[in-house]
């Protein structure tokens, strides 16, 4: 390690190497932090960001990489830097404890710590100098040093406080309630009242898309027939693809927008939006039949695939960044009518400027002549316009796309963090799978299956469970501080041990690789991973799940740590403890286990008394408690001929939470690959060892008689899903 470079450059992180150059004294997270700063008695001060996250590189480059600032940090701190992607469990109760402190909350997230790790005082971004109605950084930093030493009392008080606002803020005991299936009616109309009818989406600016609300508003629209639910569905999903928020380019959605309208995004790109958001579309072309959704769809691939994917070994990366420097606002992924000209013919540029709104003033306060490409004027009327036919329009569009992307690839690229995560990956396997198999996209299957794999084969092991971190950005370091180091007999590094969404997010990604392939070794895969996730996560007393181990060694209870954690709403992954609810009420429909329904139901009704307060929020509890309150239907699909791929078509065509296919392509070994359940009925129902491809639908453990007409299928299907 170079004398010029703090201990971060020991980090494996993306996030961290980045600030391995400042003159901070940093720490990674970790035991020597804490007893350096007890031994000290010094106050810690916590800085979490993301490789992703803009205002975090500003706040590196205004204070961090500071002489000055760094001199006062240096004496009078322990400075402790963490990735908020690495390491969420300790992201998310630093954040609680801040919003209790601060009243906001966000990145950088900065947090002054007891030297035990108790928060006392907290913000986000601190300006370098006071403006904005902020006090410089450097007067926050003097004031809380001489606050430690000289009013500690206030400061233990304060640290008391926020500890148990922490410690109380998720815990649910005394606040359960009964279990309903009303509560996913509830929990629909609760998106009515905030919906925007104009633009789409819930609430005013800033504005976040919300795919596991929006998956159960499809999944009651499909059931219900409420024209008013598929308004609110479809004017969301067309508004975000034609937004600005949506790379019209590249593919592929920018984290959330500024302005109610989908116009102006933050411009980082996260794979766990684009993974859901897949879905969204994906499950919208199967309710609504639009063609544009499925275009979508195959678009968000296309970016991933090209910008997001290990093509070589598997796996999802975690993210792309926003900017290139800090002296520009997403200008890679914006225009000046100037740059589009040099691009475009004459014809094409009028084309592109109806199209997508180019302009000589933009929509980027940071350069006025900056324009956000979205679309304003769809290609007939472009045509209208130019008076030319819609034929001309569509070519000079798909000419002005492949310009236009073309000559922003040749601009530096905003930087893509090529981390592995476990749980990110997982959300992605299934949203390719799901998205393969509706569209039939079998390089997509492929590459979904090929990631799982290596998340089976280096994430996964037998004693010590999953990791969080399949592979690094970087090469993997040497990490002393790292919470228990962990060799695997391949050389992998484990830094950080897997969390309740890697487990749940895992375990629902192998049951999608198992109905996708008819491979028991998925399913059985499915079911190690659930019942460690039961054995590492669950709470026996109070029912629900913890988000990190309960049985850690007492050197990882760091801080906040501490404090245990049962995630129930969507922010923004869907939460730990319903997916962890689906995962296992989806394999009790596989093996008729009482324990995967009671345990799940337990965990439902841990959160029943909190679901109708935060309505959309909590999306994906409402899609564990429609999968709680209805039967599941099960369809299973043998053979591999022409009749079977219409079959298997027809049953994956209409769109229900609760429904599985299963695609079994060897007829002789039906038996073999499936799950106990269906493998005491399906072998033999008549008719099936006759060589035919049939499809049989199972409802709530009852098989009907086999099927070999699509049509004869798609009608079953259709009154299943109703009834269900």
């Amino acid at each position: 390690m170079s004398e010029a470079n703090n201990s971060l450059a020991r980090a494996s992180s993306a996030y961290l190497r980045s600030a391995m150059h400042q003159p901070i004294q940093w720490h990674e997270w970790g035991e020597e932090a804490f007893t350096a700063a007890k031994r000290e008695n010094k106050p810690i001060l916590l800085d979490i960001g993301a490789v992703w996250c803009h205002w975090c590189h500003v706040m590196d480059r205004e204070s961090y990489e500071s002489s000055e600032t760094a001199e006062i940090i240096n004496r009078e701190f322990i400075a402790v830097k963490v990735d908020r992607d690495e390491r969420p469990d300790v992201d998310s109760r630093y954040q609680l404890a801040v919003s209790a402190i601060a009243g906001t909350g966000g990145w950088p997230l900065t947090v002054f710590l007891t030297p035990d790790g108790r928060p006392f005082y907290g913000g986000t971004y601190f300006p370098p100098i006071d403006q904005w109605g902020r006090p410089s950084f450097k007067k926050i930093l003097l004031a809380i040093a001489d606050a430690y030493r000289n009013r500690r009392d206030e400061v233990l008080k304060s640290a008391d406080e926020a500890m148990h606002v922490l410690t109380n803020a998720e815990n649910f005991a005394g606040r359960e309630a009964q279990f309903s299936p009303r509560l996913v009616g509830v929990m629909v109309q609760s998106a009515l009242p905030i919906f925007d009818e104009r633009n789409g989406g819930f609430g005013s600016a800033p504005k976040f898309p919300h795919p596991a609300a929006l998956d159960l508003l499809m999944d009651w629209y499909r059931r219900s027939g409420e024209e008013r639910v598929a308004t609110v569905i479809t004017t969301t999903l067309t508004h975000m693809a034609r937004g600005g928020v949506y790379d019209q380019l590249a593919g592929g959605f920018h984290r959330y927008s500024v302005d109610e309208h989908w116009t102006v995004p933050h411009f980082e790109k996260m794979s766990y939006d684009n993974s859901e958001l897949l879905k969204n579309y994906v499950h919208g072309y199967q309710v609504f039949g639009l063609d544009f959704y499925a275009h979508v769809a195959r678009d968000i691939i296309r970016w991933m695939d090209e910008w997001l994917s290990d093509r070589e070994h598997g796996g999802f990366y975690a993210s792309q960044d926003a900017d290139i420097n800090l002296d520009d606002d997403g200008d890679y992924f914006t225009w000046t009518a100037d740059e589009a000209k040099a691009v475009l013919s004459e014809e094409e540029f009028e084309a592109a400027a109806l199209h997508y709104d180019i302009e000589a003033t933009g929509e980027m306060h940071h350069n006025p002549a900056k324009n956000v490409l979205w679309v304003r004027a769809l290609p007939e009327e472009v045509a209208s316009r130019m008076g030319i036919d819609i034929t001309q329009a569509l070519d000079l569009l798909a000419a002005v796309h492949s310009k236009l992307y073309a000559a922003r690839l040749q601009r530096p690229a905003p930087f893509v963090d090529k981390t592995v995560y476990v749980n990110w990956n997982a959300m992605c396997v299934s949203a390719y799978l799901q998205a393969a198999r509706v569209l039939q996209l079998g390089d997509a299957r492929q590459f979904a299956l090929r990631s799982l794999d290596r998340i089976l084969a280096e994430a996964w092991h037998e004693e010590r469970g999953l990791a969080h971190v399949v592979a690094y950005a970087e090469p993997i370091a040497s990490v002393p501080n790292a919470a228990v180091p962990q060799v695997r007999p391949s050389g992998l590094t484990w830094t950080v041990r897997g969390m309740l969404d890697d487990y749940a997010f895992t375990a629902l990604a192998c049951l999608d690789a198992y109905e996708a392939t008819g491979a028991i070794s998925y399913f059985n895969f499915a079911r190690r991973i659930a019942d460690e996730m039961i054995k590492r996560f669950a709470d026996a007393e109070s029912g629900g799940f913890f988000d990190t181990e309960a049985s850690l060694e007492e050197r990882l209870q760091l801080g906040a740590l501490s404090a245990r954690r049962k995630p129930f709403q969507d922010s923004p992954t869907p939460a730990g403890n319903p997916s962890a609810a689906i995962a296992l009420l989806r394999l009790h429909a596989y093996t008729n286990e009482a324990r995967y329904h009671d345990i799940a139901e337990s965990t439902l009704t841990v959160f029943a008394g909190a679901a109708e307060q935060f309505g959309i929020y909590a999306g994906t509890y409402g899609i564990a408690a429609t999968w709680l309150s209805r039967a599941h239907t099960q369809v299973v699909v043998v053979g591999e001929d022409e009749n079977a791929d219409a079959l298997l078509q027809a049953a994956i065509a209409p769109f229900a939470v609760n429904k599985s296919v299963v695609h079994l392509t060897d007829s002789e070994a039906v038996a073999q690959n499936l799950p106990p359940v269906l493998a005491e009925t399906i072998p033999n129902l008549p008719g099936l060892k006759q060589g035919r491809s049939v499809a049989v639908v199972c409802t709530n453990f009852s098989c009907r008689p086999p099927i070999s007409h699509p049509e004869e299928l798609s009608s079953l299907l259709r009154q299943a899903v109703l009834a269900t």
